[in-house]
This record gives C-alpha cells, sequence and structure tokens, in this order.
C-alpha cells in the first residue's frame, strides 16, 4: 500500500500553497494542481501576504510525489503586481478553461473589489485571457464550474456582498454566464466545489470551521449532508482544519484535497492577526466516504494513494 505522504505538497517559494486544484495534463501526461500562491513567508503589513499572489503549479506522474513548476503565463491583463486567487479549471474539447478571481494591486486590507477572470489555454502553461465576468456584483470569488447536462454548464461562486453566501450563473458555451441566484445559504462561506459521485450531485464549501457538505439530486436544492475536516490530524502540517477544497472522483473513490495551516495558538479566533510561525500552509489529500445522505472523512485514514493515467480514466469531458 502506497500511502499519501504529508503534506502532500507545499510551496518552495512562499510556503503558501492554498485553494488547489487538481486536473490531468493531457500534453504533459501528468497530474497538475493548480493553487494560489500565497506568499505566506510575506513581511508586509496587513492582508499584504494574502494579496500579490500567483498561480502556482505541482505536477506528478502518479500522485505520490509532486514537483513544484513555477506559475502560469500570460494571466497580466494590466500593469503592476496584481493578485490572483483559487483557480477552477476544466477540460472541455480540447481546450483547457481557468476562472480564477482577480484583484488589481496588492492590498494590505479587504475592501477591494474583486472580480473572477476566464482564460483558456491549450497545455495549461500559456493562458489567453477570455473576459472579466459580469456577475451578481463587484465583489465575487472562488469560482466552481460543473456540468451538469449536456452543453449546459454551471458555476458557483462567493459573493462577498450579499452576506458571503454562494450564488450560481448558467452557460450553454463555458464564455457567457448569466447570473440565475442564490445557491447555498445555509452560513456565510466561501470555496464551492461541486462534484457528481455516486449517483447524487455534492456540495461542499469552507466555512472556516471545516468543509459544509451538502447533497442534492437536481443540483438547485441541497440539504445538508454534514461537516468534515473541521479537526486536524495526527499527520505532518495537517494539525489545523481543512480549507478551501478540491474534489478528484475516480469511479468509486473520491479523494479531496484541501490546504491547512501551521496549528493556531490556544485562544486564537477567526479575525485576529496570525503569528508568522502560523502562517505557514500544506496541502494535503484524504478519502471520502460517504453513505448516499451524508459525507465523512477520516483524515488519519491510511489508504492506498496512486493517481492513474488520465486519459484512461477521465476521458473527453
Amino acid at each position: 500500500m502506497r500511502i499519501p505522504q504529508a503534506p502532500l505538497f507545499q510551496d518552495p517559494i512562499f510556503n503558501g500553497a492554498a485553494d488547489p486544484t487538481i486536473i490531468w495534463n493531457h500534453v504533459e501526461q501528468q497530474w497538475w494542481i493548480l493553487y494560489t500562491q500565497r506568499r505566506s513567508n510575506g513581511p508586509g503589513p496587513g492582508a499584504s501576504n494574502i494579496h500579490g499572489s500567483e498561480i502556482g503549479i505541482a505536477s506528478s506522474p502518479d500522485g505520490y510525489d509532486w514537483l513544484y513548476r513555477g506559475t502560469c503565463q500570460g494571466l497580466a491583463i494590466e500593469p503592476g503586481h496584481n493578485t490572483f486567487w483559487a483557480p477552477e479549471v476544466i477540460y472541455h474539447e480540447g481546450l483547457y478553461h481557468m476562472y480564477v478571481s482577480y484583484i488589481t494591486g496588492m492590498p494590505t486590507h479587504w475592501q477591494f473589489p474583486r472580480t473572477i477572470i476566464h482564460y483558456t489555454s491549450e497545455n495549461l502553461w500559456d493562458w489567453h485571457f477570455e473576459s472579466r465576468l459580469k456577475l451578481s456584483t463587484p465583489r465575487v470569488i472562488d469560482a466552481c464550474v460543473a456540468r451538469i447536462a449536456p452543453g449546459h454548464w454551471r458555476m458557483w461562486y462567493k459573493d462577498e456582498d450579499d452576506h458571503s453566501y454562494s450564488h450560481y450563473a448558467d452557460s450553454h458555451d463555458l464564455y457567457h454566464w448569466e447570473h440565475v441566484g442564490r445557491a447555498v445559504t445555509y452560513d456565510e462561506h466561501e470555496g464551492p466545489n461541486v462534484f457528481r459521485w455516486k449517483d447524487r450531485w455534492w456540495y461542499i464549501g469552507d466555512f472556516w470551521r471545516g468543509q459544509g457538505c451538502f447533497v442534492s439530486d437536481d443540483c438547485l436544492h441541497w440539504e445538508f449532508a454534514g461537516m468534515i475536516l473541521e479537526q486536524g490530524s495526527r499527520r505532518e502540517g495537517d494539525g489545523s482544519m481543512g480549507n478551501h477544497a478540491d474534489v478528484l472522483v475516480l469511479g468509486a473513490e473520491a479523494y479531496i484535497f484541501y490546504f491547512s495551516h501551521a496549528p493556531r495558538p490556544e485562544g486564537w479566533k477567526r479575525g485576529m492577526p496570525l503569528p508568522e510561525e502560523c502562517k505557514r500552509l500544506s496541502i494535503q489529500v484524504a478519502r471520502l466516504h460517504t453513505d448516499g445522505q451524508r459525507l465523512t472523512c477520516d483524515r488519519d485514514e491510511e489508504f492506498d494513494f496512486v493517481l492513474p493515467n488520465g486519459d484512461a480514466t477521465l476521458g473527453q469531458q
């Protein structure tokens, strides 16, 4: 049995790998993780170390050993040192589509406008700007996209001007999106991720106390399906709650990729400044389980983790 390493991956430049998304690179024939390259070791004031981030890349032939490769090219749409967060990447008809959160410059606080930008690429390295999406408000982040029917795509995202609830938009071509309305209003959260597994739709979101889970049969009406990743594990670099996650479904198995902080000091509460030593981030992977009604995840579970060739398992998405 080949148990996944913990941490699965750490950024060697800034020690701040966050918001991972995993996808098969058909050109390189490897698995790729694209992530927010947060500048966790940055000495700047306020929230500056959260901003100014690029989209980092790590690759692996089998999901076990990960190699840092650099950052995505061609994302600049204006001069200056700007901010990219939380890439969502899908593959359709020979083309990769990335929907990424964008902020002009490197703010030291949280009140700046945020938008979601659409890019396309043939190789996951070189990206072409398509558009800045017009969604529910000027403060939206954390896109997730799933094909819910042939020719019908749905995007979920966090609307920070609407109580940090998630909203959704629909598209029939991946280029033109129409905002529809609220999606999940259970509580404020971010980082929505939607996937199809075992004949049901599942939604997870980062509620800053773990991942809230929801289940649906129609991808519209969501029922609460438990909390996961609330408590840290015994694994190296995995001692705190799991944040902003992505799920890879391979047949009967579903793996959740998430990031965790170094353990927070006793008495720390959300909104308080973090000590420098607590800003270190790690990407981890765990296995999901379900009884059809709820999701569960034991972060200390040992399981065999070797990802197969993506062309053979994923097909043409």
